[in-house]
């Protein structure tokens, strides 16, 4: 019985020292949970200060706060105290209330979808999840979604949180500058050819929820505005309805760079720079409803397109919302013209489990089912230097690995120049 005796008061003494060190530990780092996550992440105090830190900078005073159905909480925000006026470029920096004039079109428009969020002051107030509940924030202020700490918690680490990564040229022979290799992007865009003088980009694009695999991963559908080369200092504004917030639903979104994604930019209001002008749709915020297979189909319009008088680059919203805009004082290049423009899908590739990823592109399905079945990009549209619209006649496609997901354009009256793209990632043809 002796020996049962010592082993037992060592098993004791083995349990205290551990019990010491576990309270030790946990003094010294915080357990986060993150939204979706399959374990807890163990983050340390002293990063957690960091980050609420830089939330406390992000997030602005709200006049207003509204708590939206799918969990989001939207912050009414005095236009004047926004990111954007933190930039060290816009301090002296005038809002502009509107543009000098918008785009107007060539030639005769037809259009026969079954719905559309066309901007207009009812379905302003029903697109978005935050609008269930009837609030909206008041005149002079912003609609901002508040960051979490758990929405830093999805990034690479806090700098890289609201950033896209340095992008790498696949090959100098390609003329899609945002194609990349070695960093797990995979596209399926259309683009038009290069060096033209292109002062603006209009498209229709369809919204489906995406399903992602893990919450590194993201899947986007999206307007690319280019200018500069593709190494070191390429001018990029961009916006669409990507997954970005580990939660598969699709959301409205913004970015931008100045230098190839090296350090200037970010999504939505993460960061000083685009500055928002409506009152009434949060950038970030889930979109609803979404489409379905072989049922209703919705989609958003999107316009982007510099102010022929001012220089700054606008997004509109349908056929008559304003969102907001990219100060000139943001760009080199684009301070001039863009020289291309694409429109198309991007996921990321982690290769998690080691196989493709199962994120899915659009709704999922190849371009070849068509209507109600894939998702779909229409009434591809420039903006030319008298800031007249007209539909893009010659544009080339790309997809890397069409066993995973591709594209195909076409032609018609009705949808002008518009293509079926997407597709699943992992199935027996993509491993």
């Amino acid at each position: 019985m002796k020996p049962l005796k010592t082993i037992t008061k060592r098993n004791s003494s083995l349990l205290v020292v551990f019990f010491i060190i576990f309270i030790v530990f946990f003094q010294g780092s915080t357990v986060v949970l993150a939204l979706n996550y399959t374990s807890y992440k163990r983050v340390n105090s002293l990063r957690l200060q960091r980050i609420q830190r830089h939330l406390n900078k992000l997030n602005k005073p709200a006049i207003k706060t509204i708590q939206s159905p799918d969990g989001d909480i939207i912050d009414c925000v005095h236009r004047h105290k926004q990111p954007a006026l933190d930039h060290p470029l816009l301090k002296n920096h005038k809002i502009q209330r509107a543009p000098s004039e918008w785009p107007r079109f060539k030639g005769m428009k037809v259009e026969n979808v079954e719905n559309n969020y066309n901007g207009s002051e009812e379905t302003e107030h029903s697109w978005q999840m935050w609008h269930q509940n009837g609030e909206k924030c008041p005149k002079g202020t912003i609609p901002v979604r508040r960051s979490s700490v758990h929405d830093v918690l999805r990034a690479k680490s806090l700098y890289h949180y609201g950033k896209k990564p340095t992008r790498l040229h696949l090959d100098r022979n390609v003329e899609a500058p945002d194609v990349v290799s070695g960093n797990g992007h995979e596209h399926a865009i259309a683009y038009t050819g290069p060096s033209q003088e292109i002062y603006g980009a209009k498209a229709t694009i369809n919204v489906w929820e995406p399903k992602i695999e893990v919450m590194s991963e993201f899947s986007l559908s999206q307007i690319w505005v280019l200018s500069g080369s593709f190494d070191t200092d390429l001018n990029s504004i961009e916006a669409g309805c990507p997954e970005l917030y580990g939660d598969s639903r699709p959301r409205l979104f913004t970015y931008w760079t100045s230098d190839a994604y090296q350090a200037t930019g970010c999504y939505n209001l993460l960061c000083s720079g685009f500055l928002q002008t409506n009152n009434r749709i949060a950038i970030g915020a889930a979109i609803s409803p979404i489409s379905s297979v072989s049922g209703n189909q919705f989609d958003i319009t999107i316009v982007i397109w510099k102010d022929p008088k001012i220089g700054n680059w606008w997004m509109g919203f349908g056929e008559g919302t304003l969102i907001g805009y990219w100060p000139a004082e943001l760009f080199t290049h684009l301070a001039d013209h863009a020289n291309m423009v694409e429109w198309g899908g991007e996921v990321v590739n982690s290769r998690a489990n080691g196989e493709h990823t199962s994120t899915q592109m659009g709704s999922g399905h190849f371009a070849e089912d068509g209507f109600g079945r894939s998702s779909y990009f229409r009434n591809l549209e420039i903006v030319d230097a008298d800031n007249s619209l007209s539909s893009v006649k010659d544009i080339a496609t790309l997809a890397e690995n069409t066993n995973c997901y591709d594209i195909k354009s076409s032609y018609s009256n009705e949808w002008g120049t518009y293509f079926y793209f997407g597709g699943p990632g992992n199935n027996p043809q993509c491993q």
